[in-house]
């Protein structure tokens, strides 16, 4: 009899005990400084700036320094610093050495969620929680040659991005849009590699300057200096989205859903 309660007790602890087992937490560091030159600038970043993350982890931000938040740029995942908006605290940003604990839900798996300290976003003070698996939210689709094409936002009409998937899981993909000052056509793109465990595509984006229109082309006068990061995701063949994360001034962070214009003739997208 004391060795059948013993083993109800075993399983009564092991499964009360589960979620602490196997989920994992995980810790971002907001904000803090840096040395150099035997002086010490405020740093205004996330360390690290993207984590992968489960259904049932948690993720804490805690602040090194400064005066910073934590901000999801869909403005309803989370807002964070002496506690969260809607969960008792205050997501202000503050200076004080707050620490704040969110649990990744259901709700958010499969995504990728881009966040900012609404204090330093346009400086580049942005970060991104990649959420696996299914649960109760959308799934990432395997990312395979059928989504080559062209791809925009019906709501944003005028600009757009091509896309084209490489061999050896590689995706090529150029934004063509505009400045944020609206004065002229701003491209930026490159190749990067798609991740076959999360279904998603991270792209370190170059933005293309200095062409003229021919006779007074000269390739010598071409640059491409780094414009940021992209980030895709794909729900089914013709819906995706993006999410990006850019140092250039004036763009800022945040992301844009993906409707498919395109696709090239002969290749299947299941």
């Amino acid at each position: 009899m004391h060795l059948h309660l013993r083993r109800l007790w075993a399983a009564f602890v092991l499964l009360i005990a589960a979620p602490s087992v196997w989920a994992v937490g995980h810790n971002i560091s907001v904000g803090g400084t840096y040395e150099s030159g035997g002086y010490t600038y405020p740093s205004n970043g996330f360390t690290p700036r993207t984590v992968e993350v489960a259904v049932g982890d948690t993720v804490t931000f805690t602040n090194a320094g400064g005066t910073h938040n934590v901000d999801a740029d869909d403005e309803t995942s989370f807002r964070c610093s002496n506690g969260c908006d809607g969960a008792g605290g205050n997501g202000d940003p503050s200076g004080n050495a707050w620490s704040s604990t969110i649990t990744i839900t259901p709700a958010m798996a499969g995504r990728s969620i881009g966040y900012h300290c609404d204090v330093h976003g346009s400086m580049g003070m942005t970060g991104t929680i990649v959420v696996t698996g299914g649960g109760g939210g959308p799934v990432n689709v395997p990312i395979t040659s059928g989504f080559t094409g062209a791809w925009y936002d019906p709501n944003q009409a005028g600009h757009g991005i091509f896309i084209e998937i490489l061999p050896n899981n590689q995706m090529l993909a150029w934004w063509f849009a505009f400045n944020p000052d609206g004065t002229q056509q701003s491209w930026f793109g490159n190749i990067g590699a798609i991740d076959p465990v999360t279904n998603t595509a991270h792209i370190d984006a170059l933005q293309t300057q200095g062409g003229r229109w021919i006779p007074n082309f000269n390739p010598a006068n071409v640059t491409n200096p780094p414009w940021g990061g992209l980030d895709f995701s794909f729900t089914d063949c013709n819906h995706g989205r993006v999410d990006f994360e850019s140092s250039v001034t004036g763009y800022g962070s945040g992301h844009m859903d993906l409707t498919r214009i395109t696709q090239i003739a002969g290749l299947a997208c299941p």
